[in-house]
């Protein structure tokens, strides 16, 4: 049995289960297009809609990402951002909205060079709630995830269609706050998965797990989202997003007036979306 850290997301995700339905997870990049704009889309995401936000810390050399999210750690990158200006810029967020569960997405070399001990103080100071570390798997746990769930934050683990029922007691032995299911062998923001398929693999993973099953990669529209959220316990939407972002940029890679809301609204479509779907399941 896992150590399950009681935080904002194991709260989220109790609530939602009350409210018999799913939820919506945005990711967007820490400091893309700049941080100033950065800053003003984390701050109205969840007024929009968002039930977990998912911040992704920008990295050279991703494993999980497709062109659209390489694209945004790059213009991330390119204006200054770090690891440390993503904790602040969290810590920000949390003096206006200490209720909305956080996750940092990313790659270990950055808290390797920040230093695991001091990287698991900041970020809960900061008030992350949880972590997911693309390329750090089970095996090697002692590393972050363990000293993670001491810390306090929760500790998600991917899943693929390629993760057999004999490697899945592995990777849930120590997940915590919820299970990301990826729905498509591939990266980010390319094909979508059927929802029937997408349905079989959650009820392989619950059959295994009692954390929530969220899944992501290739959902891009609120009907996407929709069928998603009527088969798991949420549905992650980034590349969609960041296209958004990236739809408002000038010639000079600088973000036009209407970024936010564009970005915004789309979120609030999703969101409408995902809790359409839930009424559709309790009608039928």
């Amino acid at each position: 049995m896992s150590k399950q850290p009681e935080t904002r997301i194991t709260k989220r995700f109790a609530k939602l289960r009350a409210e018999g339905r799913a939820g919506l997870v945005t990711f967007t990049t820490a400091g893309d297009p700049d941080l100033e704009t950065s800053a003003k889309i984390l701050d109205g995401i969840a007024e929009a809609g968002a039930d977990l936000i998912e911040i992704g810390v920008p990295f050279s050399d991703p494993m999980a990402d497709g062109p659209a999210i390489q694209a945004s750690s790059l213009r991330a990158i390119k204006g200054g951002m770090t690891l440390r200006k993503t904790l602040a810029m969290v810590a920000e967020f949390r003096k206006k909205d200490n209720e909305t569960p956080i996750v940092l997405m990313g790659y270990y070399n950055p808290i390797y060079i920040y230093g695991v001990d001091s990287f698991l103080v900041d970020a809960k100071k900061a008030g992350v709630d949880g972590l997911i570390v693309v390329d750090l798997p089970p095996e090697e746990e002692r590393e972050l995830c363990l000293p993670a769930l001491d810390a306090g934050i929760n500790f998600i683990y991917l899943t693929a269609p390629t993760t057999t029922n004999a490697r899945l007691p592995r990777v849930l032995e120590h997940a915590s706050g919820f299970v990301y299911f990826v729905s498509i062998t591939g990266i980010t923001g390319t094909r979508s998965a059927q929802a029937t398929d997408v349905a079989g693999h959650v009820g392989r993973i619950r059959a295994m797990t009692d954390l929530p099953v969220a899944v992501g990669f290739g959902i891009r529209t609120p009907e996407q989202a929709a069928k998603i959220a009527s088969v798991a316990d949420a549905a992650v939407v980034g590349s969609a997003l960041v296209d958004q972002i990236t739809a408002n940029l000038d010639d000079d890679a600088k973000p036009g007036p209407g970024t936010v809301d564009a970005v915004l609204g789309l979120v609030r479509s999703l969101a409408d979306g995902v809790r359409g779907a839930q009424k559709t399941e309790k009608a039928s």
